[in-house]
C-alpha cells in the first residue's frame, strides 16, 4: 500500500506515545497534499483500471471525489460518480456546484416524489431526471450504485469513481461494473460493513461471496491494484486520532490535523457537581469522558442510562459552551445542532429522543451508528453499545459500530455506560468459527473494545444517580 508522505516506522519511537507521531517531523497539510497528489496521478495517467484509497474518519473523502471528478472533467473525460444512499449523491452535487459552478452536472434519480434534494432544482447547471439517456453528454453524472445498477449504456463511461466504497456490496459492484472501464474507489475501512438482509455464510471464504464489501472482492481478484492512503483526520482532535488509530486502524496509521491546544472547549456556566457535568468538564478538558453508572443487567432501553445521555446533553446546552479551534480565532457557541447523540439500536434512539423532548431539548441528532456515518459534530454523547447487557454478541461487538461512534466529534466525546463491560468481554472471548479462505477482519471487536474501554477508564466519573 502506498504510505506517501507518512512513516509506519515512527510508531512507538522516542518519546511519542504508542499511535502518534513526533508533531515536529510531520506536516499534516504537506503530508495529506503529497498522498493526494499520488492519488490524481494515478487516477488520471495511470495505466490500471482501478485505484483504491483508504480513508480513515474526516481524513477528507468527499473533498477528494470532489477534487478527482472535476479534474477528470476538466481533462475532457466523462465520468460517472457511484454513492450508496441518495443523501450523499445530493451532497457530492452540491459540492460539484460550489467548487465549479459552470460545470454541467447531472443526477440521476429514482421515479420517488421525493427521490432527491429540492435545493438542487435551484442550481441551473445541475440537470436532474430519472432517465439516463437524458443526461447523456454531460460531463459528471451522479447516482446512487442502487440506481446505476438498472442503467444500461452502449459505450462505458472512461471513469467512474466509487463513493463509501466499503459500504457497497460486492454484488453491487458487479451489477454496475460493465458502465465504466477504470475507476476510483474511496472509502473507509474502519466503518461498518455492508448491510444485507440474509446470512452470508454459505459464501464464506469464496471470492465471489456477494455479501463482502467492493473493495475487499476487487483486491482479492485485482492484488495488483495501485493503494493508497490519505494519512491525515482534519475532523478527530490530537486527543482523539491516536485512539481511534490504535484501536481501528492498526496497520494503517493515521493522526489528527491539529495539534494538542488548537482546539478547546469551555464553558461559561460552571460545574453544579453532579456526574453530568464533572464528566463534562473531564471531557472538555481532555476530549473523553466516561459517565459510569453502577454495573446491572438491564432492558436494551436502560431508563436510567437513556436518562443519563439526556442529561448530559441538556447540561450541554445550559452551560454554554463555546468551542475554539483552527477554523476561527472566535468562540463558536456549542448548539444543539452541534451536538449528536449515538446508539446501537432504533429504540435505543426513540428513548434517548422522547427523555431530551422532556427535558425541553430539540435540534440535537439522535441516531444509530449506522446513520451517523460520515456525519461531524462538536461533541458526541454515546450510549455504549454493552452498556448493561448480559451476553456480547456479534452485532454489539462489530469493529465498526464502535468506530463510527468514537470518530463523529471534532471537540470531545462523552460515553455512558454501566459498570462492568470489562468482565462483560473477558466472560464473552471471540468464539467466531474461523473459515478457510475469509480474510480476518482486524482488529476484532473484542480487541477494538478493549482498547477503547482502557484509555476511557482514565477518564473515568463513577455516578450513582
Amino acid at each position: 500500500m502506498t504510505t506517501v508522505g507518512f512513516d509506519p516506522g515512527a510508531i512507538g519511537r522516542g518519546p511519542s506515545a504508542p499511535g502518534t507521531l513526533d508533531p515536529g517531523a510531520f506536516d499534516p497539510g504537506a503530508a495529506a497534499g503529497r498522498a493526494t497528489d499520488a492519488i490524481l496521478h494515478d487516477t488520471l495517467h495511470g495505466t490500471e483500471r482501478g485505484v483504491v484509497v483508504d480513508s480513515p474518519p474526516g481524513a477528507g473523502k468527499s473533498t477528494l471525489v470532489v477534487r478527482a471528478a472535476l479534474e477528470l472533467a476538466e481533462a475532457g473525460r466523462p465520468l460517472m460518480v457511484v454513492a450508496q444512499t441518495n443523501a450523499q449523491v445530493d451532497d457530492l452535487v452540491l459540492r460539484l456546484a460550489e467548487k465549479n459552478p459552470e460545470l454541467p452536472v447531472g443526477r440521476l434519480h429514482s421515479s420517488d416524489a421525493d427521490a432527491y434534494d429540492k435545493a438542487l432544482d435551484a442550481l441551473p447547471q445541475v440537470r436532474t431526471s430519472a432517465k439516463a439517456g437524458d443526461l447523456a453528454g454531460l460531463p459528471v453524472v451522479l447516482s446512487t450504485a442502487a440506481k446505476w445498477a438498472h442503467v444500461k449504456v452502449d459505450e462505458p463511461w472512461r471513469h467512474a469513481i466509487v463513493d463509501e466504497a466499503y459500504q457497497m456490496r460486492s454484488d453491487s459492484l458487479l451489477a454496475v461494473a460493465g458502465l465504466f472501464e477504470r475507476a476510483l474507489f474511496v472509502g473507509d475501512p474502519g466503518q461498518l460493513d455492508p448491510f444485507a438482509i440474509v446470512g452470508s455464510e454459505q459464501w464464506a471464504g469464496l471470492s465471489y461471496d456477494p455479501s463482502a464489501s467492493a473493495v475487499s472482492t476487487l483486491l482479492a481478484h485485482n492484488p495488483g491494484l495501485p493503494q493508497h492512503r490519505l494519512p491525515v483526520s482534519w475532523r478527530l482532535p490530537a486527543s482523539a486520532a491516536p485512539l481511534v488509530s490504535d484501536a481501528f486502524y492498526p496497520f494503517t496509521p493515521f493522526r489528527s490535523g491539529t495539534g494538542p491546544g488548537d482546539r478547546r472547549l469551555a464553558f461559561a456556566v460552571p460545574s453544579d457537581g453532579s456526574g453530568p457535568d464533572r464528566v463534562i468538564d473531564e471531557a472538555a478538558a481532555s476530549g473523553w469522558g466516561l459517565l459510569e453508572l453502577p454495573a446491572r443487567h438491564t432492558p436494551r432501553t436502560d431508563p436510567e442510562a437513556v436518562r443519563a445521555v439526556a442529561a448530559v446533553v441538556r447540561r450541554l446546552l445550559d452551560r454554554g459552551g463555546a468551542a475554539v479551534s483552527e477554523r476561527s480565532p472566535d468562540p463558536a457557541p456549542l448548539t444543539a445542532d452541534r451536538i449528536a447523540v449515538g446508539t446501537a439500536h432504533r429504540d435505543q434512539a426513540a428513548a434517548v429522543r422522547a427523555a431530551l423532548a422532556d427535558l425541553g431539548v430539540r435540534d440535537v441528532t439522535v441516531d444509530t451508528a449506522n446513520r451517523l456515518q460520515g456525519r461531524e459534530y462538536d461533541v458526541t454523547v454515546v450510549l455504549h453499545p454493552l452498556s448493561g447487557r448480559p451476553d456480547a454478541t456479534a452485532f454489539h461487538l462489530e469493529t465498526g459500530r464502535l468506530c463510527v461512534l468514537a470518530s463523529r466529534h471534532r471537540h470531545a466525546c462523552v460515553v455512558v455506560c454501566r459498570e462492568g463491560v470489562g468482565t462483560l468481554l473477558d466472560d464473552y472471548p471471540s468464539t467466531e468459527p474461523v473459515q478457510l479462505g475469509t480474510l480476518v477482519k482486524f482488529p476484532d471487536g473484542w480487541e477494538a473494545n478493549h482498547t477503547v474501554l482502557a484509555h476511557l477508564a482514565e477518564h473515568r466519573v463513577s455516578w450513582r444517580p
